[in-house]
């Protein structure tokens, strides 16, 4: 067939990320950064590319690294009940203090 190419389907050029590059961003979860922000900000094509290189990483790194990532993980959830019992004592604090 004159004028009939058969066309190959070119496929997105696929981004190369050097090792620190990857590390520095499972650092940036790591350090609480959510894995969406750093997706955005730094042009990593989706989440789940990075949670690849943070399991990778991490097995890398050995028994450490993770008993680490669950302490961070609790130590974060400690927090934000913290946070949350402190507001309602603020707020019950300014009920009992108001003057009748």
């Amino acid at each position: 067939m004159e004028g009939h190419q058969s066309e190959k389907k070119r496929q997105p050029h696929k981004r190369e990320y050097t090792q620190e590059f990857k590390e520095e961003a499972v650092q940036m979860m790591v350090d609480g950064h959510s894995a969406h922000s750093i997706v955005s900000n730094l042009g990593i094509s989706c989440t789940s590319l990075l949670y690849k290189w943070k399991k990778d990483i991490l097995g890398k790194n050995g028994e450490t690294a993770l008993e680490w990532e669950q302490r961070v993980c609790e130590l974060e959830k400690k927090c934000k009940r913290l946070e949350m019992e402190r507001d309602i004592l603020k707020k019950a604090l300014s009920i009992f203090s108001r003057k009748v």
